[in-house]
């Protein structure tokens, strides 16, 4: 198995062996269920439905019960698909952190915090006008100029400008795992993740 789905719960801390605080993100990872396998035969392709976290059966269609109870589980919140799966596993398994082991390297994903409407200081990093004198009024976190005029007569595409900004797919590649807390279903993986408290994520290794 290549990843598994969790929820952000928050930040903590941890000392190393030699006295470092380590900054770490909470992740509740799992556990998942199998709910479907696809192959080369069927779909066209191999990949692996992992299904997390339980919701009441008023939340779902009959189409999701109905999906659900070919594998004999109850209706999840969560579904996602993982390529490239190495075929090992059946439906109604479960998957849970012990396919993780302390000190490696995984990749989380997640959907950054929303920031709204944002400028370019803010958006892009920009400096602003940076000095207040010379007539200067109201320009410190001004965008400057967006393009030529009778020549091209247009903004080109992609230039850096006030819109909106988060909400996005992140990646976050290369995390160490410090800690595991298999009871509690916890990973604890160094530096940050991104999304808010409670948004979900995939953990792949």
């Amino acid at each position: 198995m290549l990843g598994i789905i969790g929820k952000k719960v928050g930040m903590t801390s941890v000392f190393s062996e030699d006295g470092k605080n380590i900054p770490c993100t909470v992740i509740e990872a799992g556990p998942c269920v199998i709910t479907q396998v696809k192959t080369d035969e069927t779909d066209g392709y191999t990949a692996c439905q992992l299904a997390f976290e339980d919701i009441s059966e008023k939340h779902s269609t009959k189409g999701q019960l109905g999906h659900f109870a070919k594998a004999d589980t109850t209706p999840k919140r969560k579904i996602m698909e993982f390529r490239d799966w190495s075929g090992e596993q059946k439906i109604g398994e479960s998957v849970d952190v012990s396919i993780f082991e302390e000190g490696e390297f995984v990749d989380v994903v997640g959907t950054s915090k929303g920031k709204g409407f944002q400028g370019v200081v803010k958006r892009h990093g920009f400096a602003g006008v940076g000095d207040a004198t010379h007539g200067q009024h109201n320009r410190l976190r001004a965008p400057g100029s967006i393009g030529a005029c009778s020549t091209p007569s247009r903004v080109f595409k992609g230039m850096r400008m006030a819109g909106r900004m988060g909400g996005d797919r992140v990646k976050m590649i290369n995390l160490q795992i410090i800690k595991i807390l298999a009871d509690k279903n916890v990973v604890l993986v160094k530096g940050a993740v991104p999304g808010t408290k409670g948004s979900y994520v995939i953990i792949e290794k």
